[in-house]
């Protein structure tokens, strides 16, 4: 619902929504270097946990996230003054949306942006009656899969990997990310 120009997310309990002076909306063109500066931003966080190479590495293409942002594949969080304090990227697939990457400036940290950006994909999926949100991040970085478990995730066993999440797996090796430290997580929506 909205609150003046911002929104109010009515699947988050009073009291747990990000501030309201945060308004999500669709990733624009001109918010492309914007998403890869956040990205940057939060995956410094990395070096905290001894995870160098991820807080080192560079961010995405710049072609990439303007391909996401053209197919509206990624949300903005926005706040008051015009800036952008996080953003989710996601992929639609057959029944669900797989969650490519969740960034908030760690400047906004602490705010619950992260999980009303995550509440906004579950309500896009929601009204394209996609009923599952996807994801894989690291089993024990305080801020991924412990997280996502507070979010109302779940872990998926190894048993019940499908096709395309063992195709994302393997992807994730080719670019020498170490799956052996790494879950597929899944929130069911109702």
């Amino acid at each position: 619902m909205k609150h003046g120009e911002f929104t109010i997310n009515p699947s988050i309990p009073i009291g747990m929504q990000p501030s309201s002076d945060i308004a999500f909306r669709f990733a624009a063109p001109d918010d492309a270097e914007t998403v890869r500066t956040i990205e940057f931003d939060a995956g410094l966080r990395f070096a905290s946990v001894g995870m160098a190479g991820i807080a080192d590495a560079p961010p995405m293409s710049l072609a990439l996230v303007e391909r996401k942002i053209e197919a509206r594949e990624i949300i903005v969080a926005v706040d008051r003054d015009g800036t952008s304090a996080g953003f989710v990227m996601f992929e639609p697939q057959p029944a669900r949306i797989y969650v490519q990457e969740l960034d908030v400036l760690t400047s906004h940290a602490g705010r619950r942006i992260g999980a009303a950006l995550i509440d906004e994909v579950a309500q896009l999926a929601r009204s394209r009656r996609l009923m599952q949100l996807i994801l894989s991040t690291y089993r024990e970085v305080p801020w991924n899969a412990p997280y996502y478990r507070r979010l109302g995730f779940s872990d998926i066993e190894e048993a019940d990997l499908d096709a395309a999440l063992i195709a994302r797996r393997e992807a994730h090796i080719a670019r020498g990310l170490d799956e052996s430290k790494r879950l597929f997580m899944r929130r069911d929506l109702a």
